[in-house]
């Protein structure tokens, strides 16, 4: 006899879950109680992730110590650089281009679309199917007065071939978009590394920049400190005063000042040259000394070249040809739709059964099952949507088209503008370099003069100010120039092409 489970607990209102339970037998009801402890971690487990609380404080929850955890513990494939090395521009893009993530991730992308064109050409070929089968059943017969045990164990081996006859070009549209694609990806990754290669000659330069200020600071430095330690062996002499030698102490403590800048500058530059490595940050990287790299005076080339060579060789507009390329591919495709396609499909089975009746021996046959089909599918009407689909197919060859036009409108200003700048370095450099060597006889007349007594010192501290100042461009001047060469070269897609045909 069956019992109701006695209610315990106050009743505060109706509840589904009880009223369930008391309609329940007593077994039943402690079997579907352990089935609930057993699911309800699970569902607290599911519970738990979800949206925060409040939106006035930030959320932390188990999912976010899960990630923090993996993140402490994520590998990283860092590789060491030698200290005691002085590497070159060579060298360095070398190894941005080995370890960069960057290069890694283009050129797994590209194996992609690779592999994405083996899919779409294999459609051409049949496609064939394997299965194997054994079944077993038994059932009870009714015949006259009597039912009868009938047993079954039926093997089939079968296989299954698929073939596209013709489908008016659908498949041979796809593949042609595919292999565009893998062209649009191929340029993709030459675009990659040549942009890795650009930020590994900015960070150089700016190393090197940086180098050649530090060496112009500490020179000003010494200037400094020696027209201090002059100034205050006059003043013990009596022969100046102590505002000047106080001047002196302010200009000593801002070259000073400036060179701690410098430093800070060029520690911010190690960072970004072993970033676009592809190292840590704090690896120890030693360049070369900008003095030790040849500096050009002129550009010989004409701007009209420089462009017409950017067209031809920038990656990132092939890409954009490409998928043009890719974007008519799909209109033949959208057209194939409006004509029929032919399929076949054979199906050959080999099958032996065995059966077995109740009172007789067991019966045996075997033999070769299965079926030849043709299907002729065509679409008649589908309410114009394969009219919009090659309405949508030619509107996107358009689109990449003008988008190719803008590219090369801007590739052009791009190539204009580099020249440009390249042009204004080397005017820059030979202004600086003249600079220098005037403001180097300007300081050392100066303070000669004063040490005679025939100049003050707010004239020799003007002097070296001047001195100072011509130092530090002339630095900037030359590294401004392999900049803007840099810059060239990577506006034109010089930087990425094999040295032969390099200019």
């Amino acid at each position: 006899m069956e019992h109701q489970l006695p209610i315990l607990a106050k009743d505060t209102g109706p509840n589904p879950m009880r009223a369930a339970l008391s309609l329940l037998p007593t077994g039943r009801i402690r079997a579907h109680t352990a089935i609930l402890c057993v699911l309800l971690p699970f569902g607290s487990c599911a519970l738990a992730q979800s949206a925060p609380v409040s939106p006035d404080h930030p959320w932390h929850g188990v999912g976010e110590q899960r990630i923090e955890a993996e993140g402490k513990n994520f590998r990283e494939s860092k590789f060491s650089t030698d200290p005691a090395k002085n590497y070159s521009l060579a060298e360095l893009i070398d190894l941005a281009e080995t370890h960069n993530p960057e290069t890694q991730l283009a050129w797994e992308r590209a194996r992609a679309q690779a592999a994405a064109l083996g899919v779409a050409r294999s459609k051409l070929f049949p496609a064939l199917a394997a299965a194997a089968l054994s079944q077993t059943s038994r059932q009870e017969t009714y015949l006259g007065t009597r039912f009868y045990r009938q047993t079954f164990q039926d093997f089939q081996g079968a296989l299954d071939l698929n073939y596209t006859v013709f489908d008016f070009g659908a498949r041979a549209g796809r593949i042609d978009a595919a292999k565009a694609e893998v062209l649009a990806a191929n340029f993709e990754f030459n675009d990659t590394h040549r942009r890795v290669i650009y930020e590994v000659e900015q960070a150089y330069y700016q190393i090197l920049n940086a180098s050649g200020q530090e060496d112009a600071a500490r020179a000003s430095l010494s200037n400094a400190q020696g027209v201090q330690q002059s100034a205050e062996e006059r003043l013990n002499n009596g022969l100046a005063t102590l505002p000047d030698v106080l001047e002196a102490r302010s200009a000593t403590a801002q070259a000073e000042y400036e060179l701690q800048t410098v430093l800070g500058a060029e520690e911010t530059a190690q960072g970004d040259l072993a970033t676009a490595l592809g190292t840590s940050p704090a690896a120890t990287i030693h360049t070369e000394a900008l003095k030790e790299l040849p500096t050009p005076d002129s550009m010989v080339e004409s701007v009209d070249l420089a462009i017409n060579r950017a067209f031809a060789q920038r990656p990132d507009l092939m890409r954009l040809l490409a998928e043009i390329r890719s974007s008519n591919a799909k209109v033949k495709e959208a057209r194939a739709a409006f004509y029929p396609s032919l399929a076949v499909n054979v199906n050959p089975v080999a099958q032996s059964l065995y059966g077995l009746q109740q009172t007789l021996p067991w019966g045996h046959t075997a033999g070769l099952t299965g079926g030849l089909s043709l299907s002729l599918n065509w679409m008649v009407f589908d309410s114009g949507a394969r009219r919009n689909s090659v309405v949508q197919a030619e509107a996107n060859v358009r689109a990449a088209e003008a988008q190719a036009d803008a590219a090369r409108d801007e590739i052009a200003n791009q190539v204009w503008a580099a020249y440009s700048n390249l042009k204004t370095a080397f005017r820059q450099r030979q202004a600086a370099a003249a600079l220098l060597q005037a403001a180097s006889q300007s300081y050392d007349s100066t303070l000669e003069s004063y040490n005679y007594g025939l100049r003050n010192f707010l004239d020799v501290t003007a002097a070296q100010r001047t001195l100072a100042q011509a130092r530090s461009t002339d630095v900037l001047a030359r590294t401004q120039v392999l900049i803007a060469l840099a810059d060239l070269a990577f506006r034109t897609g010089d930087s990425i092409q094999p040295e032969a045909t390099r200019p």
